[in-house]
């Protein structure tokens, strides 16, 4: 019974000791700006948080987001079209997509698609 509580005593105090000189070697002692900063989508954390930003990137932002949400919603309505009316289902299918054929037409009007400027 001793020599198992003096073996798992040892053994753990071998392995603090190890994990002690295993922080202190691996401490680093030069501090990089650029490491301790966090990573905020290419912008400089630093900085000035008022700096232009394009709005191309919110256009593209906001038509992922519409047809993203778009396949969500178009891939319930495949699965329902077993389970019901056909003559209602068809009406919101073609209602949906044609709500979403406008939309693109407005973005592709008002230039939002030529992704060169």
């Amino acid at each position: 019974m001793f020599s198992i509580l003096f073996i798992a005593t040892v053994i753990m105090m071998i392995s603090f000791i190890v994990m002690i000189l295993a922080s202190i070697l691996s401490k680093k002692t030069l501090v990089d700006r650029e490491k301790s900063s966090p990573f905020e989508c290419g912008f400089d954390p630093k900085s000035s948080s008022r700096l232009p930003f394009s709005l191309r990137f919110f256009l593209i932002t906001i038509i992922f987001l519409i047809f993203d949400v778009e396949i969500a919603l178009i891939l319930p309505m495949i699965i329902i079209f077993k389970f019901s009316n056909l003559m209602i289902w068809s009406t919101t299918s073609m209602i949906f997509i044609f709500i979403l054929l406008i939309g693109l037409y407005h973005e592709w009007n008002q230039g939002m698609l030529n992704w060169s400027s």
